[in-house]
């Protein structure tokens, strides 16, 4: 199997890349259609752990107009002890009000009694259209049938149970270490570094001494340095999950290597996307101007169609590092260098490098292109 096949990520030493279906030891999921989307499409989805042992982090949208099952996360969640997460796709149930916040809490509780847990161990996520009423009737009925087809070969429907504008599942599965890690990952579009990843889960049956540091650090790495269409999610949720029962930790770097692939893939399958390309800036003055510059180039409208349209305009480059940089003074009459790869027909990743030549702090960050589609696919988005 090739899940590792960025030129910018490489499958860790040892790994084994097992069926994407299959989760991590201790771990069961399962997805159902409950008519939040159309064609009979799973739209909602229940990961459970079997074990009462388990240790968790979870990260949350810093977006001030947080949807409802992120503010149920943040204050009625135990953070470090997640056993269970209970997803829904086609309503974000954001901008919803107090009764948004009433639908998420019973989606928590339905997940918590049908599973027999506690209801402060169920994360709840969901994604899609926002400012629309949940159908919370039709979600606690896929919730209770989700929970009787629980499986350890779930990991998949659980995937598919999440997309919206995406075009595929985004799962891995691998064995390394004498530990399994089983990740599944949802997003195309309002991906926005800071952080962004919409929807993303982690189970795994090593040992991790602090989660919420080695998430921290994985996701810094990786969703941190993600952009599609510069807009911050109302909804993005990390989860990671760890049983400890292998009785071994997780090999160094693991984790930090599944987040980066689900991170591109994200990229890749941007809204109308065709490429993606990594920014790095160097010569920096200091790590706010290097990320500044980084940010502001990866979002530019005019770079971002100059790599649709495989125009290696290096002047749009400097524009949009300048515009970063307005009211600054510059020691020579612009950058020292700027290289953009040249992208031939059946390239889909591209290098793009500018030195500011003001110091020595740098930057990257990876993002894609905008096409045509991207409008049609927004444009069209609620009918």
């Amino acid at each position: 199997m090739t899940f590792f096949r960025s030129r910018w990520c490489d499958a860790p030493d040892g790994a084994e890349e097992l069926e994407p279906a299959t989760l991590a030891p201790g771990f069961r999921a399962a997805a159902v259609h409950c008519g939040l989307k159309r064609a009979g499409e799973t739209d909602v989805g229940l990961i459970a752990c079997d074990s009462d042992q388990v240790t968790s982090a979870v990260l949350l949208t810093r977006n001030a107009a947080a949807a409802a099952p992120v503010r149920v996360c943040r204050d009625r969640c135990d953070l470090g002890a997640i056993r269970a997460v209970v997803v829904n796709s086609g309503n974000a149930n954001a901008a919803t009000g107090e009764q948004g916040i009433l639908d998420a809490l019973a989606m928590q509780d339905g997940a918590a009694t049908a599973l027999g847990i506690p209801g402060v161990s169920v994360a709840v996520a969901e994604t899609g259209v926002i400012g629309v009423p949940l159908e919370a009737g039709a979600v606690l009925a896929g919730i209770r049938g989700a929970a009787d087809e629980l499986s350890e070969r779930g990991g998949v429907d659980f995937c598919r149970a999440m997309m919206t504008t995406d075009r595929g599942p985004k799962q891995v599965t691998l064995r390394v270490g004498g530990v399994t890690v089983s990740a599944q990952a949802k997003g195309a579009g309002m991906i926005e570094p800071g952080f962004a990843t919409m929807l993303c889960f982690v189970q795994t049956d090593a040992e991790i001494g602090d989660p919420g540091a080695a998430l921290r650090r994985a996701v810094a790495s990786s969703f941190e340095r993600i952009t599609v269409d510069g807009q911050m999610s109302t909804n993005d949720t990390v989860v990671l999950q760890a049983t400890g029962a292998a009785g071994r930790p997780l090999p160094e770097g693991v984790l930090d290597a599944v987040l980066l692939q689900l991170a591109l893939e994200v990229v890749a399958d941007g809204e109308g996307a065709e490429r993606v390309a990594r920014i790095r800036v160097t010569g920096g003055r200091d790590q706010g101007e290097a990320e500044g510059v980084a940010r502001a180039i990866a979002n530019s409208p005019l770079v971002k169609t100059a790599l649709t349209g495989r125009d290696a305009n290096w002047g749009r480059i400097a524009q949009a590092a300048g515009m970063a940089l307005a009211g600054k003074e510059w020691d020579e009459p612009g950058p020292h260098s700027i290289e953009f790869e040249e992208l031939e027909a059946e390239t889909s990743e591209a290098e793009i490098a500018i030195d500011l030549g003001r110091g020595d702090a740098t930057a990257h960050v990876y993002f894609s292109d905008l096409t045509h589609e991207y409008i049609r696919i927004n444009a069209e988005y609620t009918t």
